[in-house]
């Protein structure tokens, strides 16, 4: 059975009143009304609801903390240790397409700690969630990352970088060297769902660069407290200044690690 702390009931009912009208919306994805921020980069109507539906609720259960919102920018508190890190839609291009792969994300920052996140894709109900010292849970099943210590048997997630972003060469190299030594390489499109997948075990490792830490945060603690490794792809350990991840169980992280570092 999962954890039913103070900070989960709320976290959980922001993402859930937030999701009633991100699926409406889902539903009627031609009819939003869509502006485009930069290449292949959207904000969408169903954004900037839930957004704002994410940050009411997040500040009356908790009025002093602040925030780093996706849209909405950096937004100073009272309390200066703690600050929520929200994505609304982390995986806005899916959405816009009617791809129903995507996810609500908040994570809770402390003093530059995440300690607390959550990642919940509403099409599939899939909530996962996790809080520093007290595991990561999907529903009410508590996770693990997997023991595959075999690169050739090991399915690996990743971002590729797409138009308008830099990193396509090196990443290539990435790529090159991955692809001809584990099971698979997938590119599903959200990153928040990508490490939740790797705290799930359905992904062995995850890899991107240029992540912001609205993408990453909330996925982080989920890795780590399933029994992972994260680390950025040289070794160092900040990933959220850095936005470039490699996530991974126990067994293969340093494996990979090597080989992204030859590339």
């Amino acid at each position: 059975m999962a954890l039913r702390t103070a900070l989960w009931t709320v976290m959980t009912g922001a993402a859930q009143r937030a999701a009633r009208n991100m699926k409406r919306d889902f539903g009627e994805v031609e009819q939003l009304q869509v502006s485009q921020k930069g290449p292949s980069d959207f904000v969408s109507a169903a954004d900037l609801r839930a957004e704002k539906t994410l940050r009411a609720d997040l500040a009356k259960a908790r009025p002093k903390f602040g925030f780093l919102l996706e849209e909405g920018g950096d937004v100073k508190g009272e309390d200066s240790h703690h600050r929520w890190i929200i994505d609304p839609i982390d995986g806005t291009t899916n959405f816009l397409h009617g791809i129903p792969h995507f996810a609500i994300s908040i994570g809770l920052e402390m003093d530059g700690e995440i300690i607390a996140g959550l990642v919940y894709n509403p099409i599939v109900d899939e909530m996962f969630y996790a809080e520093k010292g007290k595991g990561a849970f999907l529903n009410d099943k508590r996770l693990r990352v997997s023991s595959r210590s075999n690169l050739a048997d090991c399915v690996i997630g990743t971002g590729i970088p797409f138009n308008g972003l830099p990193g396509h060469k090196p990443y290539l190299k990435q790529l090159e060297r991955v692809m001809g030594t584990v099971a698979g390489v997938r590119r599903m499109g959200a990153a928040s769902l990508d490490l939740a997948y790797v705290a799930a075990g359905r992904f062995d490792a995850f890899w991107e660069m240029g992540l912001k830490p609205w993408d990453m945060a909330a996925g982080l603690i989920l890795v780590r407290e399933a029994g992972g490794y994260v680390t950025e792809l040289n070794g160092g350990k900040d990933v959220l200044a850095s936005g470039n991840v490699l996530t991974a169980n126990p067994k293969i992280h340093k494996q990979l690690l090597d080989l992204l570092g030859a590339a």
